[in-house]
């Protein structure tokens, strides 16, 4: 089924908005300790009980309204749930802090395999974006492995070492500005290995 257009500003709202909520009732909840059910839970628990849900309810409405995820959409919702889930049920915050680690992991692994049998599975995500020859994207794809490879050990190293709150400032805008700048990056290789458009297409 294809993917039906919504307005970008709703469409990024629906994908950034839980993360952004995240960030700002960490900061209002991060000093606080709440009592449920004869236990203790911290401020960063807590946000993190009520923000598995919002992250699912965004999620299943923009598949409403585009009839469409990627599989990093659907996979980073399951491990959302399950990393989140377990912080919450034993009161641990390292599970949730886990998640990019394992998310990068995923998806660094799955293009290595696609690479060893001479193949870029990124292609098949991103060729609508940016079409590319098969030597540019199979170039992209071997940066992205270790791109993705070097993220996961980088959040391993704050969550590790660093406070809860750097850990949070960290996620929600340290990683998608490394994401950012990374692609920003490779526009020299876009340049160069831009497919032609053919002859008498529409520009």
């Amino acid at each position: 089924m294809a993917e039906r257009q919504i307005n970008p500003f709703l469409k990024s709202a629906l994908e950034f908005g839980p993360v952004l909520g995240f960030f700002v009732a960490y900061l209002l909840l991060k000093d606080e300790s709440f009592l449920i059910a004869g236990r203790a839970y911290e401020g960063f628990i807590v946000v993190t009980a009520g923000f598995i849900p919002v992250m699912l309810a965004c999620t299943g409405l923009l598949w409403r309204l585009t009839g469409h995820l990627s599989r990093m959409q659907i996979v980073t919702a399951v491990l959302i749930v399950v990393f989140g889930g377990l912080s919450v049920w034993l009161n641990d915050e390292r599970f949730f802090k886990m998640k990019p680690t394992l998310i990068y992991l995923l998806f660094g692994t799955a293009l290595l395999a696609g690479l060893l049998r001479g193949e870029s599975w990124l292609r098949s995500v991103m060729e609508g974006m940016m079409p590319l020859q098969h030597d540019g994207w199979m170039i992209l794809t071997k940066r992205v492995t270790a791109f993705f490879f070097g993220l996961a050990l980088l959040n391993e190293i704050v969550w590790r070492t660093l406070s809860t709150e750097t850990w949070v400032y960290f996620k929600t805008f340290g990683l998608p500005a490394g994401v950012f700048v990374f692609f920003l990056l490779q526009s020299g290789l876009f340049k160069r290995y831009a497919l032609e458009a053919e002859p008498g297409a529409p520009e």
